[in-house]
């Protein structure tokens, strides 16, 4: 994944008081932008190569109130040099001016209008870059052969399908057309909603064949579960945590191979599908041993669409089109 880092400059104060009403949802980032710093602080930093001896990776998440958590990564962040789980996970509440994390070896992790740093207990400051990163598939053009399902234009190719002023599509619609085995490339972006939690926040699910769910939610700097962003939900958590922070488009690419049945309607074989996030493998050929348990659809030999949760939160979809066949 392409890595453009840069130092984080911040025009506003931390002391400013908090202008997020209890449960507001944002939308837009221009929205959240003038809403405070809540929004504007959180993110991915990084200092030192991904990887290398030294190099370190941090996630900030938004809680509400000039909140904060401190999500921290061995090696770089998750995708790019992060080695196995975070490894800090601090929680911190501005005061005079700054946000303070403590570490566990007794070094600070302070977040500034300027930017963010590490102070070791011996005094010396480790500047951290703010990273804004973009899936490599943002974008990505339908092949010959694929059957656009959206392009902003309009909802044709959906039941139940709703479009914004600024061609977005809105959560909960289903697809017209069935599918068997495909590929399907789809953009998506969660709303920032800094004091709401867990399932809560940012919610919904990308089902193939209106059967097997890949979770959708903001899921930035969590563990990484079954019910969150790049897990399938009840079968298995994602093999890294590749979300980003919320109001950020983001990507899923997935390789589905449908069920098989016999004359008799038997299952002979379980459904597969391999699950790119952002560009990155978080799911690998995994059997989908049963259907999710909300899905609208349960398992049968028949081809089926794709079903875009709607789970009370304002997800918008993009970009999306399968290349029917197998993968």
């Amino acid at each position: 994944m392409k890595r453009t880092i840069q130092l984080s400059t911040l025009a506003l104060v931390l002391s400013a008081p908090c202008l997020h009403a209890q449960n507001h949802v944002y939308t837009t980032v221009e929205e959240a932008e003038a809403a405070g710093l809540d929004f504007t602080m959180q993110g991915e930093y990084a200092v030192g190569t991904p990887g290398a001896p030294g190099a370190l990776g941090v996630q900030i998440v938004a809680l509400g109130d000039l909140s904060f958590r401190w999500v921290e990564y061995d090696g770089g962040l998750p995708g790019a040099g992060a080695k196995g789980k975070a490894t800090a996970n601090i929680e911190a509440k501005a005061a005079d001016g700054r946000v303070e994390f403590a570490r566990a070896d007794g070094s600070k992790g302070i977040l500034l209008k300027e930017g963010m740093m590490i102070q070791t207990k011996e005094g010396k400051k480790v500047q951290l870059a703010k990273v804004e990163r973009k899936s490599p598939t943002l974008g990505k053009k339908p092949p010959e052969g694929a059957v656009v399902l959206f392009d902003g234009t309009h909802a044709e190719a959906w039941d139940k399908g709703q479009v914004t002023p600024d061609g977005l599509l809105i959560q909960g619609p289903t697809s017209k057309q069935a599918f068997g085995d495909h590929t399907i490339h789809l953009e998506f972006r969660t709303p920032f909603k800094p004091f709401a939690r867990g399932q809560d926040r940012g919610n919904s699910g990308l089902y193939m064949q209106s059967r097997y769910e890949t979770q959708v939610l903001d899921s930035f700097g969590l563990e990484g579960k079954m019910d969150e962003t790049g897990g399938v939900y009840s079968i298995k958590e994602p093999d890294l945590n590749m979300c980003l922070p919320p109001l950020s488009w983001q990507t899923y690419d997935v390789d589905f191979t449908a069920a098989r049945f016999d004359a008799e309607g038997k299952k002979t074989a379980n459904a597969r599908m391999t699950v790119l996030l952002n560009g990155v493998k978080v799911q690998d050929n995994l059997d989908l041993t049963h259907s999710t348990t909300a899905s609208p659809m349960k398992e049968g030999p028949e081809p089926a669409p794709v079903f875009l949760q709607d789970h009370g939160n304002p997800v918008r979809y993009r970009n999306i089109w399968v290349v029917p066949g197998k993968p």
